[in-house]
């Protein structure tokens, strides 16, 4: 005889739980760079705003670009290229002080402003840590600005030589002088190497400025620039001497004469690469002493952001 079953029909399985796929350790870091760019946007149009109107000055100078060519004719090589360089280098000084200017103002004003506008308390509730905000504030002006810089210089140098090339073809002329005698990609290896040894050298002043930045309630340019000239001024009246003020000269301009071999030429030379000078820079004390300073400086910003609530 047969029973009607009472089981009850097996249940389909569950779907197992999905473990959500744990997060890169670079994630944060990259997110907070783009956070930098996204809030300043002067980092890049600062400097590709100087950029245009360097174009602009080239562009109206190219009217006598034929006579000084013709001029150039009976010029030595050496005299030829320190004519075709001189605009290129202005171009490339004038992007290198405005990127100066653009990583000081915007290091001053990096965690200070968060605390000026109360978007602290927004950015601590983030899983996002002390260690890779100030970390990525430090980045824009020792790597993300330098780089930037190098890309724009670069192509204003380009942009300059085409039109220069343009404007010769276009008055029936060789533009052969002027792809020969212009080394542009030498150019740009010496540019590489200078603004790495910049970020190298200025990296204590850009810690000190943040430093000041996370810490002043106001007047952050002030409580940056007072504190050193006042300890001069008191080191040279209570003991007659400038060490400090030789220090801070020293630290402002001293990456020149250590990174170029500025004695090596009596002129400039034709070679751009021909001054440079690695091994010299890496072997200088002051530089490893300026980066153990710098990180010193970035573990205190780190340290007091921890504790720091809105102005």
């Amino acid at each position: 005889m047969n029973t009607t079953s009472n089981a009850v029909p097996e249940s389909p399985r569950d779907p197992p739980a999905v473990t959500p796929a744990p997060m890169a350790a670079t994630r944060p870091m990259y997110w907070s760079v783009r956070r930098e760019l996204w809030e300043n946007r002067s980092i890049y149009i600062a400097p590709l705003a100087v950029a245009v109107v360097i174009l602009l000055g080239f562009l109206v100078s190219m009217v006598k670009l034929p006579q000084r060519a013709r001029a150039a004719s009976a010029m030595d090589p050496a005299a030829y290229g320190g004519m075709l360089d001189h605009p290129y280098g202005i171009a490339a000084t004038l992007v290198l002080l405005t990127a100066f200017l653009v990583g000081v103002f915007y290091s001053l004003d990096a965690l200070h402003g968060e605390r000026r506008d109360r978007s602290i308390l927004f950015w601590k509730s983030l899983p996002v840590s002390d260690l890779t905000t100030v970390l990525a504030k430090a980045s824009i002006p020792l790597v993300i600005l330098p780089l930037l810089i190098f890309v724009i210089i670069v192509a204003t140098q380009t942009i300059m030589l085409l039109l220069g090339t343009a404007v010769l073809l276009a008055n029936g002329l060789s533009a052969g002088p002027l792809w020969t005698q212009l080394p542009l990609f030498r150019m740009a290896l010496a540019l590489l190497y200078t603004l790495i040894v910049l970020a190298l050298w200025y990296a204590p002043l850009y810690g000190w400025l943040l430093l000041v930045s996370g810490w002043a309630r106001r007047a952050t340019f002030l409580w940056a620039v007072l504190p050193p000239l006042v300890l001069c001024v008191v080191e040279k009246i209570a003991f007659g001497t400038w060490y400090l003020a030789s220090l801070l000269k020293y630290r402002s301009t001293g990456w020149y004469s250590e990174a170029f071999n500025v004695n090596g030429h009596g002129g400039v030379p034709l070679d751009p690469l021909a001054l440079l000078d690695p091994a010299r820079f890496l072997g200088t004390p002051g530089l490893w002493i300026g980066l153990v300073v710098a990180a010193a400086f970035l573990a205190a910003a780190i340290g007091q952001r921890r504790y720091r609530e809105p102005i």
